[in-house]
């Protein structure tokens, strides 16, 4: 095999440029990491996968008879595979490995973001986050959840509200009856 055969992208070149003709002659500053914005994916997966493990050893969970995995199992789980799926997607984007693109989606990406819309449910959320200790569950998760479907368009005031007080409801005492986990109730402590 000649040395021009050799010299392709990545054998025989020490820089992975690709030769004399290769594509870092043709763009010059593209370096070995262009186009592998997906490495970032890898990152956070496995930046996520450290924390989890990190926050994992510091639990304080005693030994118990009656459930010997105990509650360090599942995030140990969660942990390993973050961390491995991190590895795999980092090594085959490295192989030069890429993502498709959706194609089933009925997504224009030549149109602009549409602000009108991510801005309400933006501030929608973060009053939710502001405001679930002092209203409670009930109040600001109906608030959250008629708020994002008047940002998504609907128009439907009366049904909307009833709807979203009854969802804010059902899950508050869906938490409380089927999980025992105790949602603030807030402004209504002694109703609920």
């Amino acid at each position: 095999m000649s040395s021009a055969a050799m010299s392709g992208p990545g054998r025989g070149d020490a820089a992975g440029t690709g030769g004399a003709g290769g594509p870092a002659a043709t763009a010059p500053g593209r370096g070995r990491v262009t186009g592998r914005s997906e490495l970032g994916v890898a990152a956070f997966l496995a930046v996520l996968g450290a924390l989890i493990l990190l926050d994992t050893v510091g639990l304080n969970a005693p030994y118990s008879q009656s459930d010997p995995v105990g509650p360090k199992a599942l995030p140990y789980i969660v942990a390993g595979l973050l961390l491995v799926c991190a590895l795999v997607l980092a090594v085959d984007v490295l192989r030069g490995g890429r993502g498709e693109a959706e194609g089933g989606e009925d997504v224009d990406l030549t149109h602009p973001t549409d602000w009108r819309t991510v801005v309400p449910l933006v501030a929608v959320f973060a009053a939710n986050i502001a405001l679930v200790d002092t209203l409670g569950w009930v109040l600001s998760g109906s608030l959250l959840f008629f708020g994002s479907v008047v940002a998504l368009g609907s128009r439907h005031y009366v049904r909307d509200l009833v709807v979203s007080l009854l969802l804010a409801l059902g899950s508050f005492y869906g938490f409380y009856l089927g999980l025992g986990i105790h949602l603030p109730a807030g402004l209504l402590e002694g109703v609920l």
